[in-house]
């Protein structure tokens, strides 16, 4: 068939009309306080929605037409589309991967709540990996049970102390363990100083033990140090929960004990009574990201705007192609019919609806996280206005490319979208709505968008 312009224009108009739902979605986004739990909602009807179009409009077409009967030579041709559907969603599905991947690792993760939960919990497992090692490394937690060392993970905090910087002071309370993972601490009593501690230290625990007694020493990091502080509640919370935890704690605060009094038996006769009563204390011893967490993440990555942009694009473009190739798709119907062309009988109804339906709570949620992370409000609407006008520039394409393509190439091409976007659903749609609506807010909101999607079959 010739290329039309007017034919052109209907995809156009098509896309934008598909992707309307995205200005409009950003702009309630911004001028409200939405709960989680309708977001989650959202999100779940969009995902619903969505499926329908690409189940019904996409893979069926392809299903249907294989167990259909016909000539041998027909029968021939039917497989082969099939084959370059599958094959098409398999390459697109790992296009996707690839791509998302990219735009996350700039930024590109801050324009949906799935993708910003899974990079905070990627990184919170990187971190958890690098305490793990540390804390095995500590030559008195070897013979702790693995279970222990999980669990002081968690309940660890890191810290950094610049040089000359004071831990604790002598005479304040105990309150917390510290681990040093990298640098250097100085000991003083009395202002003199009496001890060198560095990596794989642990000191603090004496004044947790006997918890009247106050600090001994005083300590100050002589070299910027790297390390963990264990709070009190949770340091109790071991001990009570694992024996060799508590074992070990004791008999450190036992060697510390002696290498204090016999260092200072002649001098000091007021270490031997603090001693004394530490001694007797161990006898009777017993726990998803901000908004300045999305901010920091934000400016973390400097090119953050432009990477979640082009993860929208990402997100955007299988779709724009796939509403130009349905409207070339039901035009070569027409025509072979012998039917003139209308406007109206050339729409896929359910394809249109289920996209405009996702897009909505799709830069409605976006929206929201965007704000919270500091973005202006003028800066979210036009980035999802802009994505509007590509999506009409990209169904238009997907008009071209079926008029200029062999149909066995243009099914495969639909079969690279729908599994871009099968991928999409399943990576960031359904992730997304169980996280802020739960489970029966999103499971009902999956159902009722798919209903509504394909009940638009009605109108063709």
């Amino acid at each position: 068939m010739e290329i039309s312009f007017i034919y052109l224009f209907w995809a156009f108009s098509l896309g934008i009309l598909s992707a309307a739902s995205l200005p409009l979605g950003a702009w309630i986004g911004l001028i409200t306080r939405p709960r989680s739990r309708l977001i989650g909602f959202l999100a779940a009807f969009g995902a619903g929605a969505l499926l329908a179009a690409l189940s019904i409009e996409l893979v069926a077409p392809s299903v249907l037409a294989l167990g259909a009967e016909g000539s041998d030579e027909a029968s021939q041709i039917d497989v082969e589309a099939f084959l370059a559907l599958v094959v098409g969603a398999a390459i697109g599905s790992s296009c996707f991967v690839i791509l998302d991947q990219i735009v996350n690792a700039h930024g590109g993760f801050l324009r949906k709540s799935a993708t910003t939960l899974a990079w905070f919990t990627q990184k919170k497992k990187q971190r958890q990996i690098g305490i793990l090692r540390d804390l095995s490394s500590i030559e008195i937690l070897q013979s702790v049970p693995d279970a222990a060392i999980q669990d002081l993970v968690d309940l660890v905090t890191p810290v950094h102390f610049n040089r000359d910087e004071v831990l604790f002071k002598q005479g304040d309370p105990g309150d917390a363990l510290f681990f040093i993972r990298a640098g250097e601490i100085t000991l003083y009593r009395d202002g003199v100083e009496f001890k060198t501690l560095g990596s794989g230290a642990v000191l603090g625990e004496m004044s947790l033990l006997a918890e009247d007694l106050p600090r001994n020493a005083t300590a100050k990091a002589s070299k910027g140090v790297q390390g963990l502080v264990l709070k009190r509640d949770s340091f109790n919370q071991l001990r009570g929960e694992y024996p060799e935890f508590d074992q070990i704690i004791r008999n450190l605060s036992v060697e510390r004990i002696e290498e204090m009094a016999r260092d200072n038996r002649q001098r000091e006769r007021v270490e031997e009574e603090w001693a004394e009563q530490a001694s007797k204390a161990l006898k009777t011893g017993v726990e998803i990201p901000s908004p300045q967490q999305l901010r920091a993440a934000h400016e973390e990555h400097s090119g953050a705007p432009m990477a979640i942009w082009l993860g929208i694009l990402l997100d955007g473009i299988p779709e724009s192609l796939v509403i130009g190739m349905g409207l070339a798709s039901l035009l070569f119907v027409q025509q072979s019919s012998g039917l003139a062309p209308e406007f109206f009988d050339l729409v896929p109804y359910t394809l249109i609806a289920g996209l405009f339906l996702s897009n909505f709570p799709e830069a409605f949620s976006s929206s929201v996280g965007m704000k919270k992370q500091g973005m202006r409000s003028s800066r979210v609407f036009w980035l999802w206005f802009s994505l509007m006008l590509i999506t009409g520039v990209g169904a238009g394409l997907g008009y071209l490319i079926s008029e200029l393509m062999a149909q066995s190439l243009v099914i495969g091409i639909q079969g690279i979208a729908a599994g871009a976007m099968l991928t999409m659903i399943a990576a960031a749609m359904i992730p997304e709505a169980a996280h802020r609506g739960g489970p029966t807010a999103s499971g009902v909101g999956t159902m009722l968008g798919f209903l509504a999607a394909i009940s638009f079959k009605l109108l063709e």
